[in-house]
Formats: structure tokens, C-alpha cells, sequence
């Protein structure tokens, strides 16, 4: 199994992904996904569906090199046309780990991962000020 197989994989088990058509589209009109993944045997219509989810958005849509079967055995089902990464470190891992990740994507991707690595410091550095209070 590739590696990026695993990311997924590791990204439902920790509740970080939407599995399937409906999930995908609700999470992506909320702005929750950073990166949504499409089955390469998947349809022409499921393609053109992801890409209108992102169309305006800086989230961004990309098809795996896996079939429906490889991406639905890596999460515990049968079959798995669509699946979005709501966690911008992990959808970085991800997409880094495929074979010839688009640049584009990757720099989007690496963006997102740097603005929740900024926001997490300076939440705990309020947390911090919060408990010993700020040094004058």
C-alpha cells in the first residue's frame, strides 16, 4: 500500500477526513477541507463535482493515482470514489507522499500548514500568559 494510503487512512481513524460524495461537498461549502482526493477510475461526473466543491476556494482537489478499491480498502471499505483531508498538516503529509505531487497544490498546502502552526504558538503562548500572567 503507497504511502499516502496510509495518511488517509491514519486521517479517518483520527476523525480528520469526510468519506464519499455528500460528506466531501458539506464539508467543502463549510471551508473545512484542505484537500480533497478523487479516485482515478472514479467518473467524469464525480471529477467535474470535486472540482465545482473547490471552484473559488483555496481548497484544492486532486486525483490519486489509486482505484475506488485501493482507497476504500485503505479506510475499511469496500469502495471510495471521494474523500477530503480537513487537517492541513496531514493533507500536506498526504500529498507529499504521492509520487509527483503538484507544486502548486503543495505550496497552497504548506501555507495552511504554517498558518495553524502560527495559530497553535500563539495559543499557547496566551495559555501560558493566562496562567503566570505577562512579565512587565
Amino acid at each position: 500500500m503507497d504511502k499516502y494510503l496510509n495518511y488517509l487512512a491514519l486521517a479517518r481513524k483520527g476523525g480528520l477526513a469526510e468519506l464519499g460524495e455528500e460528506p466531501v461537498g458539506a464539508a467543502a461549502r463549510a471551508g473545512k477541507a484542505c484537500v480533497i482526493l478523487v479516485a482515478s477510475d472514479a467518473g467524469d461526473h464525480t471529477w467535474r463535482r470535486a472540482k465545482s466543491y473547490v471552484a473559488g476556494t483555496d481548497q484544492q482537489c486532486l486525483k490519486v493515482p489509486a482505484t475506488k478499491d485501493e482507497l476504500g480498502m485503505a479506510i475499511g471499505r469496500t469502495s471510495l470514489a471521494v474523500a477530503a483531508l480537513t487537517d492541513p498538516m496531514l493533507a500536506l503529509a498526504c500529498v507529499k507522499a504521492m509520487e509527483k505531487p503538484d507544486r502548486q497544490i503543495l505550496e497552497v498546502l504548506e501555507q495552511k500548514a504554517q498558518r495553524k502552526k502560527d495559530r497553535q504558538k500563539e495559543a499557547k503562548a496566551h495559555q501560558k500568559n493566562l496562567r503566570k500572567g505577562k512579565k512587565k
